[in-house]
């Protein structure tokens, strides 16, 4: 037995009082007939070693009464075992979401995140199932069903506990709508067909403003899974970002490079000024690191913060240079109580030199040949600078020329030598454009194809001929498949080349004139391609170098090529770095950490960027810079109001959610209260008190008359 008052147990000293009362309170047998009392003192009776109790069962009934009045104030309770077979099959299946995002990096998060995922495993039963997962910008699986299920059930919470210990914060952005949905499906994919199976996702996180929940808009949420959010909070309120703006690819190249920040302050924030520096790598030679630029944010606002690059700033070449060419560095945000997410590396824009090699017979300076338009179609920006190297077929151009050539354009009939290195090159992964002036360039086509007696056959249509049939799908026609921009109707070809041998099995047809011959065909070579225009954008063969589309279309060839590929200039972590094509040998990939991994040839981009910093492709004077940023949606730290989830379907368990009341809940009924409320012993023992203090009226009155019956003379 146990009591939820046990200190009531002290009441029964009071059983002491009957037993003074029946020793002291004695009643004298022998009287003796006195004539007056007037002269005598009172005397009370007095307790001497002679006195002993007389009425033991009075003196039992009186204690016994008020031991039972002590005992019910105590309130007694038994302690029920639980039956053996409660514990057979699952209570529960829960499946814990944790957030590793980099928003947990703040302090003291990731440490009560980490406690409270420790303290749901604790509270799992060993009939739960229990499974965990972690979600950044993917979601992982730490712990299945099956793993807990094969763990023994005193193993089982260690085993779940040890899943955690190698967990860390990343630098990922917040996807919580595909882990939502993917914990549902592992909750799904369970068996539940036992009845009262309590089906549940703890999530645990942040539950910051920017993490993304676009997978829930189009998720049916199941029934029966109920999400139960225990977010964790900062210790300070608040938080400033610092984001870079892009600017203009075709910005004018004549004006001083500046960049252009963003300055964001959170609504909740209680700091309004901030200070924006430039990181020491801004400047070279002990050149001074330019003042800080003050800025004032109100909270809830954002600024646009104009600055300019650093002078004797580490150019391409590793060397200070007298203009302000700033190849990579970072700018640090300050004042701000959150310190993860302020600082920027930046990597403003160089120019990219694309070598383009012609190989044809027509000079410069004629204004109606290819390559009269293909100097001026490819003007110079900020981004890129096109150099391109005319040579005649039978000057045999120089072996360095063709390796470094990213496009080679052919125009005319080349020797076989030429064509056979052409053919290498293509193997090697390199990009060459055939459009030739007439059917006589056949034998050198063969050659780069290398099917032998492929032969051309000139035609010229009555009036003019049309493409007719594109195919959008292809890389070259892409930024053509808007319904705004894929009229090629208006340009009109006069003349073009036909094969009068069927067509390569590796071809791929890009376009057919309206006659339904192949305009535009693709021949896949090793790691590289040939691209056939049947006619060419001569003024003497067609419309198309007068036309809107000729530009945009060279461009979308050298994306091609490969020869615009550059890694982009800032992106964020996770984000892949697209790599330099054309490569022979493995390239060296350095991270922020120092770190180092050869990347093989035939990859064309790296995807595993995990860590915001200066990511370097190559070694040396010519090593590639690319700034990886840490995502701007993890800045935004507000609070998310869980009301959001429940209006794209999720369900939510507010009685168990700490998001869901502001106030603390009271906590559950201890078990031992409810025993003691649903057995009520007290109202028992009080009616066997009751009882006892009739009986013992009962008993006291009989002794009385028998007393008194006693005492009467004879």
């Amino acid at each position: 037995m146990s009591f939820l008052a046990p200190l009531f147990l002290l009441g029964a000293a009071a059983i002491a009082g009957p037993i003074l009362f029946h020793l002291i309170a004695r009643t004298t047998r022998d009287r003796t007939l006195f004539s007056s009392l007037r002269f005598l003192r009172p005397s009370p009776p007095r307790l001497t070693r002679k006195s002993r109790i007389e009425h033991w069962l009075l003196l039992a009934l009186r204690c016994l009464a008020l031991a039972l009045l002590a005992l019910a104030f105590a309130r007694p309770f038994l302690r029920q075992p639980t039956p053996p077979n409660a514990a057979q099959g699952p209570a529960r299946r829960t499946v814990l979401l944790l957030d590793t995002s980099a928003s947990m990096r703040r302090p003291d998060l990731w440490k009560d995140a980490r406690a409270r995922a420790e303290r749901h495993i604790r509270e799992a039963s060993p009939s739960d199932q229990f499974a965990i997962l972690t979600f950044d910008r993917t979601t992982a699986l730490r712990l299945s069903f099956q793993q807990w299920e094969a763990a023994s059930p005193a193993d089982r919470t260690a085993v779940a506990i040890a899943a955690l210990d190698t967990l860390q914060p990343s630098w990922f952005a917040t996807h919580l709508g595909p882990a939502l949905v993917r914990a549902a499906e592992e909750l799904s994919d369970t068996d539940v067909s036992q009845e009262g199976v309590r089906r549940r996702v703890i999530l645990v996180s942040d539950l910051q403003e920017g993490a993304r929940l676009d997978p829930l808009q189009s998720y049916e949420w199941p029934k029966g899974i109920e999400v139960v959010p225990d977010p964790v909070k900062p210790a300070t309120i608040g938080n400033a970002s610092i984001q870079l703006l892009a600017d203009s690819p075709d910005a004018d190249r004549g004006n001083d490079p500046v960049l252009r920040v963003r300055i964001a302050n959170s609504a909740d924030a209680k700091q309004e000024q901030f200070r924006v520096t430039w990181g020491a790598n801004a400047t070279a030679n002990g050149a001074p690191t330019p003042p800080p630029t003050e800025v004032y944010v109100p909270p809830g606002q954002a600024r646009i913060l104009p600055l300019a690059v650093p002078t004797n700033a580490p150019s391409l070449s590793g060397t200070a240079s007298n203009t302000a060419s700033l190849r990579v560095a970072s700018i640090a945000l300050s004042g701000d109580n959150e310190p993860f997410d302020n600082t920027l590396f930046v990597h403003p824009p160089q120019p990219a030199q694309l070598n383009v090699l012609y190989l044809g017979n027509d000079p410069v300076t004629e204004a109606r040949q290819p390559l009269f338009f293909l100097a001026r179609a490819l003007p110079e920006t900020r981004r890129q600078t096109v150099r391109i190297s005319a040579s005649r077929p039978t000057a045999s151009p120089s072996t360095e020329s063709l390796d470094n050539a990213r496009l080679i354009v052919a125009t005319d009939s080349l020797p076989d030598t030429l064509a056979d290195a052409l053919r290498s090159r293509i193997e090697a992964g390199q990009t060459v454009v055939f459009a030739p002036a007439s059917a006589a360039a056949s034998p050198t086509l063969a050659r780069l194809l290398g099917v032998p007696g492929t032969s051309l056959v000139d035609e010229k249509p009555t009036r003019y001929a049309m493409l007719g049939e594109l195919d959008f799908r292809h890389p070259l026609l892409a930024p053509f498949a808007d319904p705004r921009f894929s009229d090629f109707t208006r340009i009109h070809y006069w003349r073009y080349r036909r094969f009068a041998t069927p067509l390569p099995t590796n071809a791929t047809v890009i376009t057919r004139f309206d006659t339904g011959t192949p305009a535009w065909i693709d021949f896949p070579i090793g790691r590289g391609r040939l691209l056939f225009l049947a006619s060419g954008w001569s003024t003497a063969d067609s419309q198309f170098a007068l036309s809107s589309k000729f530009v945009p279309w060279l461009y979308s060839l050298l994306d091609l090529a490969g020869a615009s590929t550059t890694p982009a200039l800032h992106p964020n972590v996770g984000d892949p770095i697209p790599l330099p094509t054309g490569r022979t040998e493995p390239l060296t990939l350095r991270r922020p950490d120092g770190s180092t991994t050869n990347l093989p040839v035939s990859l064309d981009r790296f995807t595993e960027t995990d860590q915001p910093g200066t990511w370097w492709l190559g070694e040396g004077p010519t090593a590639i810079p690319v700034a990886v940023n840490l995502d701007p949606s993890e800045s935004r730290t507000a609070p998310l109001s869980v009301e959001q989830l429940e209006k794209l379907g999720v369900q939510l368990d507010a009685s168990l959610s700490s998001a869901a009341a502001p106030t603390p809940k009271p906590a559950g009924i201890p078990p031992a209260l409810e025993a003691e409320s649903r057995q009520k012993l007290w109202r028992w023992i009080i009616i066997g008190a009751l009882a006892v203090l009739i009986i013992e009226s009962l008993v006291a009155g009989i002794t009385a008359r028998r007393v008194s019956t006693a005492a009467q003379p004879a």
